[in-house]
């Protein structure tokens, strides 16, 4: 085992390195990309225009050529765009209401609050079923036809178009005018229809692409083709853009502070925000397409993928509410679990979030490269900042699991298989330690840090063990042998020294007791193996109290006895486990001496608030009866005459 030798000075080297790549590839964000075209393009695409008209005869004549080089299955497929045409006409709304009435028996079978999702989706299918069966009909006949005519290509690729934009526009009109998305009703359809607009163009200019890329158009002319295009796209958002409270308003409303902080600065900025949008679109167009690229990436990216991951925090945290509704608040073993559930869900949430907006900013992989220098070696293994951070990470998730497998265990397994609460204690806090430690190797181990270094380290605690450690390590194993010789449980009511109080954790090295007081006491494990305790829970939570009573020797031992039975009778702290009895004690200086045993829940109740209310009724009863307490007294004999002479030495 070695430490690392100037590690402040590898750090600063690695931070120059990672200075200077960012300059780097800042430098090459503002590259230009050369757009492909010229103003010789211009005018060859000007001439080509002109000589179109003289060029129709033989446009024509190939076209009859590669329809009767197409044959059969060229009829097929006019014959399947006239049955697309017809079911579009006629067909569609009759299937769409002939599926909505079978699908009804089925709703039965699918949660009521997915059933509009799977029928909108349905709905959807339907409704895009004319370029689907197009797109099925053409993909059969490719399959079977060798026929490889450009035009032939350039039609799958239109219907691929045309399938994905009915999709798409389906998709949309479901999303917006039947609920399915908090929208309201004049937004949605302001919505939807620049949607449709812009989605159709900019499906038409792909299609004008690929069409100029099948037909082998010149390179230069494709790259104009692709620069009108991508301008004009970017010129047909404007519309779509400057539409602020209907855009803004797709955004869900959530209930935490820091999305709603981020919806607030959006609407706030959403101007500016658009303008930074529409230039950096314009400079993609015109070459510098990594600097877009880069920016939209670390700012419209990143805004998107914190909506996506609190909403998918919302919606599942939104189930686990509606199950712990469905239970009792008051089942602490179900509240327990959907704890662990939600914890679980914030830290992958919280994960999630951290890795993926550092990655899409860029700052992952210089941190990692900063953190991970070898500040320690162990054999052949090198630990780095990053390697414990890593480990970390898996070991808190393992943690998590761990405690969400432990309720699962509560809530479901322990009640099914009839393990009583005392031993369902004991496994958990066994499977508690025993993932801590497995934990502990696995994240090590995943990391690539060897396990036999931990050899070196078991013999150093054995010379500690030896040498100064010995109490520590005997409370450890006597807390071992508590839980597994389960004479100590949790909920025990116990006894030790002058501390008497309710066990609520056996941890390691000392068990936590809560007295009525509500004051906790950590008592060492020790305790418990080397002295006496008294467990008054161990068998039975019934346990017999004795009430000394004393009265005058002029009363009636029956009456007494009578009155002390019927005062234990009418309360109900006391219990019917065995009838109360009187015992005569014995006969005192001052009076008679009675104790009254009655028996009660130790773990409900407690002696000294029993001994008191039946104190407080017994004395009132025997004022009622007459019955004399005595209080101790002595009698006093004086002698009458004149002293005695004293006696008088020689």
């Amino acid at each position: 085992m070695a430490i690392s030798e100037d590690i402040t000075g590898a750090m600063m080297a690695e931070a120059a390195r990672v200075g200077e790549q960012f300059h780097t590839e800042a430098r090459s964000l503002f590259a230009r990309t050369p757009l492909g075209w010229d103003f010789d393009t211009i005018d060859a695409i000007y001439h080509w225009f002109l000589s179109l008209p003289g060029r129709l005869p033989e446009i024509l004549a190939e076209i009859r050529e590669q329809g009767r080089l197409l044959g059969f299955a060229g009829s097929g497929f006019i014959l399947a765009l006239i049955t697309a045409a017809l079911y579009s006409l006629f067909l569609q709304a009759r299937v769409l209401r002939w599926m909505t009435q079978r699908i009804q028996p089925v709703q039965e079978w699918i949660p009521e609050e997915f059933f509009p999702y799977f029928l909108a989706l349905l709905r959807v299918a339907v409704s895009s079923l004319v370029p689907l069966l197009l797109l099925a009909a053409f993909s059969l006949i490719y399959a079977f036809v060798p026929y490889r005519a450009p035009w032939f290509l350039f039609i799958q690729k239109i219907l691929i178009l045309w399938a994905l934009g009915a999709v798409i526009i389906n998709l949309l009109r479901e999303l917006l005018f039947h609920d399915l998305f908090p929208v309201a009703p004049t937004h949605g359809k302001t919505l939807f229809q620049i949607c449709r607009v812009v989605l159709i163009y900019i499906l038409t200019a792909l299609a004008v692409v690929q069409g100029a890329e099948a037909f082998g158009v010149r390179p230069d002319v494709q790259a104009f083709i692709r620069f009108i295009i991508s301008l004009t796209i970017v010129c047909a958002l404007i519309p779509l853009l400057l539409k602020k409270r209907a855009l803004l308003s797709l955004l869900p409303e959530l209930p935490y502070s820091y999305y709603q902080r981020f919806v607030r600065i959006l609407d706030r900025y959403y101007f500016p925000v658009v303008f930074f949008t529409f230039l950096t679109g314009l400079l993609w167009c015109f070459g510098y397409r990594e600097f877009s690229k880069t920016l939209w990436i670390k700012t419209w990216a990143v805004a998107g993928v914190f909506v996506l991951i609190m909403l998918a925090y919302h919606i599942l945290n939104g189930w686990l509410k509606k199950w712990i509704e469905k239970h009792e608040t008051e089942d602490e073993e179900a509240v327990f679990l959907f704890g662990s559930l939600r914890s679980l869900l914030m830290y992958a949430m919280v994960l999630a979030t951290i890795l993926v907006t550092f990655h899409l900013l860029g700052f992952l992989e210089p941190i990692r490269r900063m953190l991970s220098f070898p500040f320690f070696h162990a054999g052949g293994s090198s630990i780095s900042t990053w390697i414990l951070l890593k480990a970390l990470v898996i070991l808190v998730a393992f943690l998590y699991l761990t405690r969400l497998l432990q309720a699962y265990l509560n809530y479901k397994f322990y009640p099914a298989i009839g393990v009583e609460p005392g031993l369902a204690y004991v496994l958990n806090t066994f499977l508690r330690y025993f993932g801590l430690a497995v934990g502990v190797l696995f994240s090590l181990g995943v990391v690539g840090i060897d396990l036999r270094i931990f050899m070196v380290f078991a013999g150093a605690v054995g010379i500690g063990v030896g040498l100064g450690m010995q109490s520590m390590a005997s409370n450890v194993i006597s807390g071992f042998s508590l839980v597994f010789g389960r004479k100590l449980r949790k909920d025990d009511w116990i006894q030790v020294g002058d501390t008497r109080g309710v066990v609520t954790d056996i941890f390691l090295r000392a068990t936590k007791v809560r007295t009525r007081d509500n004051v906790e006491y950590l008592i060492p494990n020790a305790d418990f193996i080397n002295k006496t305790f008294v467990n008054f829970t161990l068998s039975s939570p019934m346990i017999r109290i004795h009430i000394p009573v004393r009265v005058s020797y002029r009363s009636d031992t029956d009456e007494v006895r009578r009155i002390l039975v019927e005062t234990a009778g009418r309360h109900e702290e006391v219990l019917e486990y065995r009838e109360p009895e009187v015992s005569f004690a014995s006969c005192g200086e001052s009076g008679i001496d009675f104790e009254l045993l009655v028996w009660i829940d130790i773990r409900k109740n407690a002696e000294w608030r029993i001994r008191s209310r039946l104190y407080f009724d017994i004395f009132e009863a025997f004022r009622r009866a007459g019955i004399e307490i005595p209080v101790p007294q002595r009698d006093v004999y004086i002698r009458s005459g004149a002293p005695e002479p004293a006696l008088q030495g020689p």
